[in-house]
């Protein structure tokens, strides 16, 4: 390899350690503020020290300037000469100016005004002048050596990296000034680069997709094993009848009279037969133990790939100090910001999302939870508030919970928020429970901010969180006690790879529910049901349930066939329900797949599918969406619903959304007739007598449009009330229905129990 290639190749590793480094080096500025400022400063200044030699190895002058002008301050505040808060600033500025470097290799070796100002600016701190570009002993023409003089091995690399042997430059130290204690940096550097080796020498950069690939491999892999483990159970039932059969023959051979010319043929037959018995079963047996050992190898590996899968959280979890005291200084606050168990792991395809997630709860923390510091101290609280993150592991789930010890949420507040933004009305607000008060937060477009900041006040932010945490099959919760602080709990699966799954069975179809979401399965039993408030209930360990056919639900059948139908009971959040089922099959690990096709992709209350063993595919369902109908039709049913049943025709070529608008109607009590498009309900419309009419738009043969003109234009049907369900939600759309003669127009992504209830209500 040339010096040049050697050089890019370095290069491009040194990019990649120094963001690492950087994230180290900031959260050690940050300690300069506790108690642990001195060990600390060590470690910063160890770090500073590496990167500035390393930089002007590589000829990148200006960060190894920025380093030096770093570490001068960094002793001028150990030695009482500069301020900590203003050498911490400063520091973490500099450490802002190094991550622009960074990217902009030029830059990097000659310098920019940002970095000359900022090495200024170091300079004045420290009281040191400010350091030439390159140092006194590094020239910024230094060259890269071929082969450096005390090469030290690095293995981390990626799987598509050329597999030869990469370099790191000498210690910092033969390249620069030595440090006041040289004897002390030097073991500290010797430690630091045996234990970088050892870490190396035990790990290997892969390609995200790489182990995305391996993920479903190795699902797949279970799966066929699985399947291999119902062939081998097949062949043993096939040879027990062959062995049957042969104790048949055999048994007749002893009552028939055979001429002695044949006896000796029988006699062999009789050998040939309980020696073929014997092998039989020799084989049944080293087949299935082979099966059984293949099959927990296979597992073994899938739980693996799932662990490889797996990032410490530390890795999202490092930049939240830094960002903490910015915005908490930008404020006027003190914040404390305590990280618990950041070494727990979280499925790499989440750590976006989960980051997400926590930077918005991090925001709303400082700038609506905490107070400021004469506020706190008039309340008899310490002036700095405390923010936490605790993360832990339950079961197969990940806890991450935020909570901070400042004013709390208020629910009557909350309440007037919402009446004020139109959200509800004033006596909706007042019917709220607490927890539902406190729940409005998740709210689209709620916000208690009168003026926007760049902190927040724009109505985004948990409701981003909820959506964002749901999606991924989890829950968001959240406590709060007025005055005391406020608790928000995410709870999320580690791994989306690989998920134990409970199956159950709807008619002939098989689906599949998140073992970590259900709590138990149970038969319904005649004594046991309930209603409450006008709503199906079943009692579960002394407490009233909502009571749900999941099969009316999904739309696929029309409820269960049981005096004591199955259930499993279901937990999001804090709400539960009881879900009928036609039966129970199994519990078992599957490999998720995202749904594939139009049928399936974008379907209410489904998260993927998983093939199972005997060939079918297993539709695995979303807790979340079945949760959320669930409340909605949990709803209390007012007298008037509950004393008016409604013959209610559903016009809609499709049949899923035929399925889904017949399941809420059903909801509400009322019972429903189907037709496919405009014509066939226009038939029915003249032959059946109908209270009320939903109606498509977008259909064969006559659309939803021309058959509302129709109905509007014939005696004895005209009374009868129309409202148009679309998709088509434009203002023109919405002009067109009205001429039509439609009493309401709703849209379809809108549709909901409630505000379908309403409607009809008003109508009827």
């Amino acid at each position: 390899m040339d010096t040049e290639s050697l050089k890019r190749s370095l290069l491009s590793k040194f990019q990649e350690v120094s963001a690492d480094r950087l994230q180290k080096i900031q959260l050690g500025i940050l300690d300069l503020e506790k108690p642990t400022a001195d060990q600390a400063a060590d470690e910063v200044a160890r770090e500073l020290h590496t990167m500035k030699g390393e930089a002007r190895m590589l000829g990148l002058a200006a960060i190894g300037q920025l380093a030096h002008a770093a570490e001068d301050v960094l002793r001028a505040e150990r030695d009482g000469r500069a301020a900590t808060e203003v050498a911490t600033d400063l520091l973490l500025r500099a450490c802002d100016t190094i991550s622009d470097l960074l990217e902009d290799t030029e830059g990097a070796q000659s310098g920019t005004p940002a970095s000359q100002e900022m090495v200024e600016a170091l300079a004045a701190a420290s009281g040191h002048a400010p350091p030439a570009i390159g140092g006194a002993k590094a020239p910024s023409h230094t060259a890269i050596p071929v082969v450096p003089a005390a090469p030290v091995p690095v293995v981390e690399a990626t799987l598509e990296e050329p597999a030869e042997p990469v370099y790191v430059p000498p210690p910092a130290a033969a390249v620069s000034p030595p440090p006041p204690a040289p004897a002390r940096a030097a073991k500290a550097e010797h430690d630091e680069g045996h234990s970088h080796k050892a870490l190396a020498d035990r790990s290997i950069r892969v390609n995200v997709e790489v182990l995305d690939s391996l993920g479903l491999l190795a699902g797949d892999l279970l799966v066929e094993s699985a399947r291999g483990r119902l062939r081998a159970s097949e062949a043993e039932a096939l040879l027990q009848r062959f062995s049957r059969l042969g104790d048949r023959f055999l048994k007749l051979a002893e009552h028939l009279a055979v001429p002695n010319s044949l006896r000796n043929d029988l006699e062999r037959i009789e050998g040939d037969l309980h020696m073929l018995r014997d092998d039989a079963f020799r084989f049944v047996r080293r087949n299935g133990d082979g099966i059984e050992t293949l099959h927990g190898n296979l597992a073994m590996m899938a739980d693996h790939v799932a662990e490889a899968r797996l990032v410490p959280l530390s890795t999202v979890f490092d930049a939240f100090p830094r960002a903490v005291r910015d915005i908490a200084r930008a404020q006027g606050k003190e914040v404390d910001l305590v990280i618990e168990n950041a070494d727990l792991g979280v499925d790499r395809s989440m750590l976006a999302d989960v980051r997400d997630a926590l930077v918005h709860l991090l925001r709303n923390g400082v700038d609506h939870g905490l107070e400021t510091p004469d506020d706190r101290r008039m309340l008899g609280k310490p002036a700095a508030g405390r923010l936490r993150i605790r993360v832990r592991a339950d079961g197969d789930m990940l806890s991450i919970e935020v909570d901070d010890d400042g004013r709390g949420m208020d629910p009557q507040k909350l309440r007037e928020v919402a009446v004020r933004k139109g959200l509800l009305t004033e006596s909706q607000a007042a019917a709220l429970s607490e927890r539902e008060a406190i729940e409005l937060v998740f709210r689209a477009g709620f916000s208690t901010r009168q003026e926007i900041t760049d902190i927040s006040g724009r109505g985004v932010g948990m409701d981003v969180v909820k959506k964002k945490v749901e999606s991924l099959g989890g829950s968001v919760g959240i406590v709060s006690r007025l005055g005391r602080g406020s608790a928000i709990t995410l709870r999320l699966p580690q791994s989306l790879a690989l998920m134990k799954v409970l199956l159950v069975r709807l008619g002939d179809d098989v689906y599949g529910m998140p073992a970590a979401d259900v709590v138990a399965v149970m038969r319904v039993k005649p004594e046991d049901r309930m209603e409450v408030f006008g709503t199906l209930a079943v009692k579960h360990r002394g407490k009233p349930t909502a009571l749900v056919g999941l099969g009316p639900l999904l739309g696929v059948n029309g409820g269960n066939r049981f005096d004591k139908p199955p259930a499993v009971v279901v937990r999001h959040g804090d709400d539960l329900a009881a879900l009928v089922v036609d039966g129970f099959v199994d519990e078992r690990e599957v490999a998720v797949k995202p749904c594939g096709g139009e049928f399936l992709k974008g379907a209410a209350f489904i998260a993927g599918t998983a093939a199972l063993e005997d060939g079918r595919i297993a539709v695995l369902l979303h807790v979340p969406d079945i949760m959320t109908e669930v409340r909605r039709m949990a709803r209390p049913v007012t007298q008037g619903q509950a004393a008016k049943r409604l013959r209610v025709l559903l016009v809609d070529d499709s049949p899923i959304a035929r399925a889904t608008e017949s399941a809420l109607v059903k909801a509400l009590g009322h019972t429903v007739d189907e037709a496919q498009d405009g014509e066939e309900g226009y038939l029915k419309a003249q032959s059946q007598q109908y209270d009320l009419i939903l109606s498509d738009v977008q259909m064969p043969r006559l659309d939803g449009f021309s058959f509302t003109r129709r109905l509007k234009s014939t005696v004895g049907l005209s009374r009868i009330p129309v409202i148009i369900l679309s998709s088509l939600a434009s203002p023109e759309d919405r002009r067109r229905g009205a001429e039509a003669g439609a009493d309401a127009y709703l849209v379809k992504g809108e549709l909901g129990v409630e505000s379908l209830a309403q409607t009809i209500d008003r109508l009827t």
